[in-house]
């Protein structure tokens, strides 16, 4: 069977990302991290195949997408991001997504929304 999880050789993309975080997405993960969220571990910059997450919940199977100005720029992006969700679908992997300026603007309206996702689901 592949190995579809943190492939290693991801282990540079995925160390680099966590150094590197948006703004946006170091308010999210001061949120959700250290299990702060209803009691579930929320892992940063996880890989599943070929595609990195920002933020996924393992035993939610929820991933948790932050999008910043360059998601909207060009086609070639938004149907990268597409396909990537269509493909995380597929697996059983709920996705949310949010913009950058909810998290700047509203971050408590973003936690309610996940927690919300969570109690339901």
């Amino acid at each position: 069977m592949t190995k579809l999880y943190n492939k290693r050789e991801k282990a540079r993309i995925r160390r680099k990302l966590r150094n590197n975080m948006t703004k946006a997405e170091a308010i999210l993960w001061k949120k959700i991290s250290r299990k702060q969220l209803l009691g579930y571990k929320f892992r940063r910059q996880y890989s599943i195949n070929n595609y990195v997450i920002d933020f996924y919940c393992p035993k939610l199977r929820l991933a948790i997408e932050i999008d910043g100005d360059l998601h909207f720029t060009t086609q070639k992006i938004k149907k990268y991001d597409r396909n990537r969700q269509i493909y995380l679908e597929s697996l059983d992997i709920s996705f949310l997504r949010f913009e950058n300026h909810e998290l700047y603007n509203n971050i408590d309206g973003v936690i309610r929304t996940i927690e919300s996702y969570i109690l339901n689901n």
